[in-house]
């Protein structure tokens, strides 16, 4: 099986080889290959994606995913949530049934945040965690700012690098903690274990 997954590309280098460790652990015998197709900055909108989608499709891929960050950057707001996100995503690709929409609310780096005692002792600092679930942090403060607040003010005197530290976070923490606070990240990591016979995460 061979699944497309359309995302930004420095979530694919910072993410993808980690997911591929934690699916391999719940898929023996059945793991898909995951194809990332990555994108610098926004994954493609509207008819461009519906295109994209179905080349991937005709080009051997049994599903495609599209994983986008709610929080984009740009103005005005592209999504309002995950929730939103997906349905924009739907209606854009249309009524395919091997096109699966998925989204980081707001940005990929909620997914850390459950690791944020790790995240302290690689940036030298003992900011607190942001409020609330890592999910629930918004467009107003994205996640990604919070991480990149505690190394820009801690003793490390890095700047945070996608690529590079949430590969590392990723890389020496459990996969499974994130998948358990993070009711988005568990979607997706559902849809490939459904779509490659094995159990759903309940």
């Amino acid at each position: 099986m061979k699944i497309s997954i359309i995302v930004e590309g420095k979530t694919e280098k910072a993410f993808i080889p980690h997911l591929r460790r934690y699916l391999e652990g719940h898929l023996s015998g059945k793991m898909p290959k995951l194809d990332p197709l990555p994108y610098d900055g926004r994954i493609p909108s509207g008819d461009k994606l519906k295109r994209l989608v179905n080349n991937l499709l005709s080009d051997k891929a049994d599903h495609v995913i599209a994983l986008t960050d709610v929080y984009t950057g740009s103005q005005p707001i592209a999504f309002a949530n995950a929730t939103d996100a997906k349905n924009k995503m739907r209606n854009w690709v249309g009524d395919e049934e091997k096109f699966h929409p998925h989204a980081a609310q707001h940005d990929f780096e909620a997914w850390l945040l459950p690791f944020w005692s790790y995240i302290q002792g690689l940036a030298g600092h003992n900011r607190g965690a942001p409020k609330g679930k890592p999910e629930s942090v918004n467009h107003n403060k994205p996640p990604s700012y919070h991480i990149k607040e505690i190394f820009r003010v801690g003793t490390c005197r890095k700047d945070y690098v996608k690529t590079r530290d949430a590969s590392r976070i990723l890389r020496d923490n459990d996969l499974f903690v994130a998948v358990s606070e993070c009711p988005e990240l568990k979607a997706f990591v559902n849809t490939i274990l459904m779509l490659s016979g094995g159990n759903i995460i309940p």
